[in-house]
Formats: structure tokens, C-alpha cells, sequence
């Protein structure tokens, strides 16, 4: 009277996950799908893979039932036409104007390149020419100002001793020419 038919567990045995990260990652490669082992991790974590979170005396790992690796190969090989996401892109660069100018120019000729880069080394060569000048000018200068303060503090010290020697030399002077005033 009860016509309702058994039905399956909603949970699968644990005996039905066998495959370790290594194994799943070896079978993504036989299809020619490479891939990482975090990236195993992460589809097991998100659900794309049925899989039970087992602890070990290391930690924990995940076991993955074999199916379910097939059928992500199945899908992945699905999508992968429709969105071609399954090889790396090349990174995007951004082209500014004066690198897309730079880019579409078109390369200069030796003989015109070298004339630009002589032109400007010889205009370099003047301009410090002419500091060299003046520095040399500065230089002349300022020797010729040393001099002058030589001559003139030895002029100086000239005028000078006399001044300040002389009175040591006056009280020899008058104590031997005075004999009263000892």
C-alpha cells in the first residue's frame, strides 16, 4: 500500500573519498588541466569538490571522492571554450599617449640619431667650457685678494712691533742711562 520506493543516503560513505590532494592534482594533470595544490584546497573548500576534511596526526587534509574530480575535469572542459580562462592572460599595460607616440614612431636612422646626441654633447662641452672660465676667473681672484691681505697683515705687523716692543726696550733703555733711578 505504501508505494514509496527507497531512495539513496543523502550523505555518501566515507569509503568514497580515497583520492589525497597528490592523487586529485595527478588526475587534473593527466586531462591536461593542470593545477596548483592550493587550488585543489580552495575547490574543495567552495564545494566544487566532494570531499570530507579528515584529521591527521600532522593536521588536517582532505580526502576527495574520484568522481568528483571527473566531473570538475567535465566542467572545466566545458567551460574553458566559452571563456578560454584556463591559460594564463598576459598582463594588461596601460598605453599612455607619449608611449603609444613612442611606440608608433618609427625608429630613427643612425646617422640622424647620432647627430642629435653630438649636437647636444658639443653643446654641453661649451656650457662647461665657459663655467671652467669662470671658475678659473674666480679662482685668479681670489688668490690675488690672499695676496693682498698678506702684504697688508705683514705691513701691519711692521708698523706694529715697534709698538709693542718698545716699551720693554725704553725701561732697559733709561734704568742703564739714569743711574738715579735705581
Amino acid at each position: 500500500m505504501n508505494n514509496d520506493q527507497s531512495r539513496q543516503d543523502a550523505t555518501r560513505h566515507d569509503s568514497d573519498f580515497t583520492l589525497s590532494i597528490d592523487e586529485a592534482l595527478e588526475r587534473y594533470s593527466m586531462a591536461g588541466h593542470p593545477r596548483t595544490p592550493r587550488s585543489v584546497q580552495r575547490y574543495c573548500a567552495k564545494g566544487h569538490l566532494q570531499c570530507r576534511l579528515v584529521e591527521t596526526g600532522f593536521g588536517e587534509k582532505y580526502l576527495i571522492a574520484p568522481d568528483s574530480v571527473d566531473k570538475h575535469i567535465a566542467y572545466i572542459e566545458e567551460v574553458t571554450p566559452a571563456t578560454g580562462r584556463d591559460t594564463s592572460r598576459p598582463v594588461a599595460t596601460s598605453r599612455t599617449p607619449e608611449t603609444k607616440d613612442i611606440l608608433e614612431r618609427p625608429a630613427p636612422t643612425k646617422s640622424t640619431d647620432l647627430s642629435r646626441y653630438v649636437a647636444r654633447l658639443e653643446s654641453e662641452n661649451d656650457f662647461l667650457r665657459g663655467q671652467l672660465e669662470v671658475k678659473d676667473t674666480q679662482i685668479k681672484e681670489a688668490t690675488e685678494r690672499a695676496r693682498e691681505t698678506n702684504v697688508l697683515i705683514g705691513g701691519l705687523q711692521k708698523m706694529l712691533s715697534p709698538l709693542l716692543s718698545a716699551p720693554v726696550e725704553r725701561r732697559e733703555g733709561t734704568q742703564m742711562d739714569d743711574p738715579s733711578r735705581q
